[in-house]
C-alpha cells in the first residue's frame, strides 16, 4: 500500500498521525490523535525525541513493543511517521530512527486507547514545523505571505513542511506550461531561507516548494515541481535582494555572491530573470 493510502484506509476520524514499519507496508504500527515532542529535539542530540503519543490503538510491531516495555525487546524498529489530514489522508511523511516504547498509560481520548511514551531518533520534524502542518490540516495555508514575518529559524521549518508536503498538495497537478511568467518580491528576500520562500509561493502558491538549497533549485528546474522551463521570472525590488544576498558561496571555480549564483542557475535553467 502507497504511503498516500496507507494511513488514510486504517485511522480512524480525528486521528492526526499513524505509524507503519519501514521494512513491510502491511505491518502497520496505529494512528493516534497527539504527538507532544515530535517537533522538540531534545537537549543532547538534535535528532532524538521523547514523545507522548495521545489516544493511539497500537497495532503490529508497535502493540509488541508495548508488551515488552524495560527490555531491549521494547525498541519497535524503525517507520514511517505519517501527517494526516482531516480525511486521514497522509499530508507527508518523516522517517524516523529506533522507536522505543518506555511507557503506556490509559488514554482519556476513549476507552481501548492508550498514551505512549516512545523514544525515537528523527532530524527532520524541526522545531516550528508543527503549526504550518496545522494550517494544511485545516485548509488555512491559503494566503500569499504567511510566512513573511516568520524568524529565519521558522523560515527553515516551513520550507522542510512545503517540501514534504508538496506532493499531497499538489495531487498529482502537472507543471504550469512552459513561458510563463511568475514573480519575487525582493523586499520580502532577506536571506536565504525567505529566497526559498518566495520562490515556492510564486511558483506554487501559499506554503508552495520549488527547492530549499542550491541543489535542490537545480532539480526543481529540471521539471516536476510546479514548472516547466523556459519561463519568466520578474525579481522586483531586486536591488534590494542583491544587498542582502551577498554571502560568498565556493562554486569550485572561485567564490560567487550568492545572488549572482542564483542568477547563473537561473540561466543555466533556461529562465529569463528580468530584474526589476
Amino acid at each position: 500500500m502507497g504511503n498516500a493510502t496507507r494511513a488514510s484506509a486504517r485511522s480512524a476520524g480525528g486521528q492526526k498521525y499513524a505509524l507503519t514499519s519501514d521494512e513491510d507496508d502491511a505491518d502497520f504500527w496505529g494512528s493516534a490523535h497527539e504527538a507532544e515532542g515530535l517537533f522538540t529535539p531534545l537537549p543532547e542530540e538534535a535528532g532524538a525525541r521523547r514523545v507522548l503519543l495521545s489516544g493511539c490503538l497500537p497495532e503490529g510491531g508497535l502493540l509488541k513493543s508495548v508488551d515488552r516495555i524495560g527490555s531491549r525487546r521494547a525498541v519497535a524498529g524503525n517507520a514511517y511517521w505519517d501527517l494526516l489530514d482531516a480525511d486521514g489522508v497522509t499530508m507527508g511523511s518523516y522517517f524516523v530512527n529506533e522507536v522505543t516504547v518506555i511507557d503506556v498509560e490509559p488514554s482519556s481520548w476513549g476507552s481501548g486507547l492508550v498514551d505512549l511514551t516512545l523514544t525515537l531518533w528523527c532530524e527532520d520534524a524541526l522545531p516550528g514545523a508543527a503549526p504550518v502542518w496545522d494550517l494544511i490540516r485545516t485548509g488555512h495555508l491559503s494566503r500569499t505571505g504567511m510566512w513573511h514575518e516568520l524568524a529565519s529559524e521558522d523560515r527553515k521549518a516551513w520550507l522542510s513542511v512545503a517540501l514534504w508536503s508538496s506532493r499531497y498538495r499538489r495531487r498529482g497537478k502537472p507543471d504550469a506550461s512552459a513561458g510563463q511568467v511568475f514573480t519575487v518580491d525582493g523586499r520580502r528576500v532577506v536571506d536565504r531561507a525567505s529566497f526559498y520562500c518566495a520562490i515556492g509561493e510564486a511558483v506554487n502558491g501559499p506554503g508552495g516548494y520549488f527547492g530549499w538549497n542550491l541543489d535542490a533549485l537545480v532539480d526543481c528546474l529540471r521539471g516536476g515541481w510546479g514548472a516547466a522551463t523556459p519561463f519568466t521570472l520578474h525579481w522586483d525590488f531586486s536591488a534590494e535582494s542583491r544587498a542582502r544576498l551577498v554571502e560568498r558561496v565556493p562554486t569550485g571555480r572561485d567564490d560567487v555572491a550568492l545572488f549572482d549564483l542564483l542568477l547563473e542557475i537561473f540561466e543555466e535553467g533556461g529562465v529569463n530573470v528580468v530584474l526589476r
